[in-house]
């Protein structure tokens, strides 16, 4: 007979359960999804957390690297935070609970806690597979969010910002967005942390564009260094949508976060690029993956890294096209700048292709610091500190130039990414 010995529960393992036990009676859901729950608990505790036996893990050991897990504080309470560019529309969820007073014309929000209540949250409640710890652990726990509909032919004139806002503590929270056909919007999904106590974050976004819908979404990740976050983003993009997705991650002393994406009408496109600034001794993973389903089909990624001290980074993006998706377009790239010798950046780009009439490449790099540019700073007397961080901006400076459109947007974002840079340069 054979027997299988259930695995030992690490500290932050047995922390994410009883999370999830001592919450059982307050966790809002119909019994769908109250059902839904007790199922993905139960494979977190047999199955664990993911390790690097398994391949799309293997550079983000969860299992070791997540050591502890703070507790749920249900009076965690974080302040209000001025939006990113003036003038935004805000919809905030503070400590897991949201605001929706600002909601421009031609967008309807609700609560997600609402679609848990009702049930209907059920259906997105849904794993990418056995291998889907985030979508596994934020099914368990979420509480919150918002589910966002913009309305068809609907151009919105002024960013919308969806805050997630935490002190400490636990949050968990989803957000579930539609885009009408024809519809353009800019929107920037900020999580930041308001406090130095650490904090465990896990949050979902699932983003359908309908038919011509032309998006900008911008992922800005500034949580606190003592804080983890493990963010996921799914995208569905119908036919001639545009999807314009810029992910920029500077904070988290853990992160991991995941895009993962279907170009399922013909003519869809995206564009992808990241930013991703690593100090200290974080650990920052971005994991991509694209399905090419139809012909006639583009999309290009750029990738740009900046990694300090015992930083260590990773970048897995894998593009895969279909065997009906001719004529795909898809083009792949991650370039790091390693700016010491105990830093650390792992690079997997891959492509799968079934079609035989396609134009695909990938491609990685890793580099210093041009001495020589340095030395012409120096030379006219810039110090060494300010022209060290005037090159690294320039590196990643057209990343957030390819915005041009909003120059409010555009300052914004560098004046984020300088004030970065000035300080761990």
């Amino acid at each position: 007979m054979n027997m299988q010995q259930a695995i030992k529960m690490t500290a932050a393992e047995t922390a994410l359960v009883d999370a999830y036990t001592a919450q059982i009676g307050d966790l809002p859901g119909d019994g769908a999804v109250l059902s839904l729950r007790d199922t993905l608990v139960h494979e977190l505790r047999t199955a664990g957390l993911p390790t690097r036996r398994i391949e799309s893990w293997h550079y983000t050991d969860l299992r070791t690297l997540l050591r502890a897990v703070p507790a749920a504080d249900a009076s965690a309470f974080a302040d209000r935070v001025e939006a990113v560019v003036p003038g935004s529309s805000v919809l905030a969820v503070r400590s897991g609970q949201a605001d929706l007073k600002s909601l421009p014309r031609g967008v309807t929000a609700r609560s997600y806690t609402e679609s848990l209540l009702d049930g209907s949250a059920v259906v997105g409640l849904t794993v990418l597979g056995a291998d889907d710890a985030i979508g596994r652990i934020n099914g368990g726990l979420v509480r919150g969010g918002l589910e966002v509909t913009v309305a068809e032919n609907v151009e919105l004139e002024a960013p919308l910002e969806i805050q997630v806002v935490q002190s400490h503590g636990q949050a968990h929270t989803r957000f579930p967005v539609f885009f009408g056909a024809g519809s353009k919007a800019t929107v920037i999904e900020r999580h930041l942390s308001t406090s130095a106590e650490a904090s465990f974050v896990s949050t979902v976004s699932d983003v359908t564009l309908a038919e011509g819908a032309d998006v900008i979404w911008i992922i800005l990740q500034q949580q606190g260094m003592a804080d983890t976050h493990l963010g996921q983003i799914r995208f569905d993009l119908g036919k001639d949508a545009k999807l314009h997705l810029f992910v920029i991650n500077a904070g988290g002393k853990l992160v991991r976060q995941e895009i993962h994406g279907k170009a399922s009408g013909e003519g869809a496109d995206l564009t992808l690029r990241g930013i991703n600034l690593l100090g200290g001794e974080s650990h920052t993973d971005v994991t991509f993956t694209l399905s090419h389903d139809v012909p006639h089909t583009t999309s290009s990624e750029i990738i740009r890294n900046v990694v300090f001290d015992r930083a260590k980074g990773v970048f897995q993006g894998k593009i895969l096209v279909a065997k009906d998706a001719q004529k795909t377009d898809a083009k792949m790239s991650c370039n790091t700048l390693l700016l010491s010798d105990d830093a650390d950046f792992s690079a997997k780009p891959e492509l799968e292709i079934f079609a035989d009439d396609v134009q695909c490449g990938h491609g990685a790099t890793v580099i210093d610091i041009d001495h020589t540019q340095l030395f012409y700073m120096l030379a006219r007397g810039i110090p060494e500190n300010k022209a060290r961080a005037m090159l690294v901006n320039a590196f990643v400076a057209e990343i957030v130039e390819e915005l041009e459109d909003d120059e409010e947007l555009v300052e914004a974002l560098e004046g984020i990414i300088s004030a970065w840079l000035e300080k761990h340069a």
